[in-house]
């Protein structure tokens, strides 16, 4: 029983593997709560456990890229059956299980970090986002239509939509627009715009992964997931928050205060529109900088964040591979001019930021990996890029760079269209 994979023990392994079966022989897998874990535990681990032991590639993040993507490969070969990718899909899709990831580690994160760092923290990351991505703009339309992929063509339906803020918040709402203005069936041109997003996002899960090995390599480069020299997470602020371990009682109430919190933002977003995380992520910073929360709860909050960053990352990657991966459309992606292309993007996003943080008192590496957020697929290319550079703490910067800097890239976007056409 002490002879795990991940964290599950091999002889429950096993069993699992084998009730699986049972339940695709009968037809229908369920898909609650209990049964899921159960899938998404053996799944998750199972392909981080390969991942961990592949020689170089496990030191570039190859276990969040293979607990995203080979799901994503057995389903489209059929290996994973049609009433367990059922079950799986239905259950990712109506428990918001990636919501319930992002809104501990934004709040636990948040909560965990120095307050005098945070604020200034957030003001200076917004330096090499801005500058990694009007260099990844413009180093990826000049790419694109030197291979003769067309000015238009590359900037509306590769380079923006790496940049866009994933499928939800990017590629849905630009294809809607783009359809709008056009005249262009919106389902055809989602499908012309998904390969560059699922495509970025791995090139900027490898690059992540890459960020974090030159950091094992030169030390000097990395905070290893601290921003700032000088930041630390107040757990071990001995002056503000004597160190201990939070109760469950605690870390209870710290669950229930990051579900509220996102509960807020989601209701906001259903109202105005704006990104609901991004609400929930400033509601988490003007608690934390008023001091609204005892720093009993801050513990609590910041041991949640540990658990599921630990424990919940690799089951939650399968369920997004087997729900919201479609491998088809990474491998339309597949011509060389748009591969160079999306490479040419990504890399001059990853590069810039890595070099800008220096002007900004930011660790390159750390500045470098949230920059390449600008690219991920999303709330669930955040956690794949964060768990590949080993840094699932910078979740909240990550997802300033995702959401308001997809929203304002879509909006731009379709502003162009209806000036200028497609």
């Amino acid at each position: 029983m002490d002879t795990k994979i991940g964290i599950v023990p091999v002889p429950v392994f096993v069993i699992i593997v084998a009730m699986i079966a049972a339940f695709v022989a009968r037809g229908e897998v369920p898909a609650d709560l209990t049964t899921a874990i159960l899938i998404l535990g053996a799944g998750g681990f199972a392909c981080a456990e390969v991942g961990k032991h592949i020689p170089v590639l496990k030191k570039v993040g190859a276990a969040a890229i293979l607990a995203t993507f080979v799901p994503s490969f057995l389903v489209y070969v059929g290996a994973i059956p049609k009433p367990l990718k059922t079950a799986i899909s239905d259950f990712t899709e109506q428990s918001n299980f990636l919501y319930l990831f992002i809104g501990s580690i934004i709040v636990g994160s948040i909560l965990g970090m120095d307050r005098k760092m945070l604020i200034g923290g957030f003001l200076r990351i917004l330096v090499p986002i801005l500058a990694g991505s009007i260099v990844a703009a413009i180093v990826g339309c000049t790419v694109g239509t030197a291979l003769g992929l067309g000015f238009k063509h590359t900037a509306y339906m590769i380079v923006v939509p790496v940049l866009g803020g994933g499928v939800g918040e990017g590629a849905i709402p630009l294809s809607i627009g783009y359809a709008a203005l056009s005249g262009a069936k919106q389902g055809d041109l989602l499908a012309e715009i998904l390969p560059a997003v699922m495509f970025g996002s791995l090139a900027a899960i490898l690059m992540a992964g890459g960020l974090n090995m030159l950091g094992k390599r030169k030390p000097h480069l990395t905070g290893e997931g601290q921003l700032q020299p000088g930041e630390h997470d107040v757990h071990l602020n001995e002056g503000e928050a004597p160190r201990f371990m939070p109760d469950l009682q605690t870390i209870g109430g710290a669950v229930v205060l990051a579900m509220t919190l996102y509960t807020i933002g989601a209701l906001v977003q259903d109202w105005t529109k704006f990104p609901g995380p991004v609400t929930m992520l400033f509601l988490a910073v003007v608690l934390k900088l008023g001091k609204l929360f005892s720093p009993k709860l801050e513990q609590g909050a910041y041991r949640n964040y540990q658990f599921f960053a630990q424990i919940v990352t690799y089951p939650l990657l399968f369920a997004i591979g087997v729900a919201k991966t479609p491998w088809e459309k990474l491998m339309s992606a597949f011509t060389f001019a748009e591969i160079t292309t999306i490479l040419a993007t990504v890399a001059s996003l990853v590069a810039t930021g890595f070099f800008v943080g220096r002007f900004v008192n930011i660790y390159p590496v750390e500045s470098g990996i949230i920059t390449s957020c600008r690219a991920s697929q999303g709330g669930t290319g955040d956690v794949a890029i964060l768990s590949a550079s080993n840094r699932m703490n910078l979740m909240p910067f990550a997802q300033v760079a995702t959401r308001i800097g997809g929203a304002l890239t879509v909006t731009l976007a379709i502003a162009l269209v209806a000036k200028f056409g497609m």
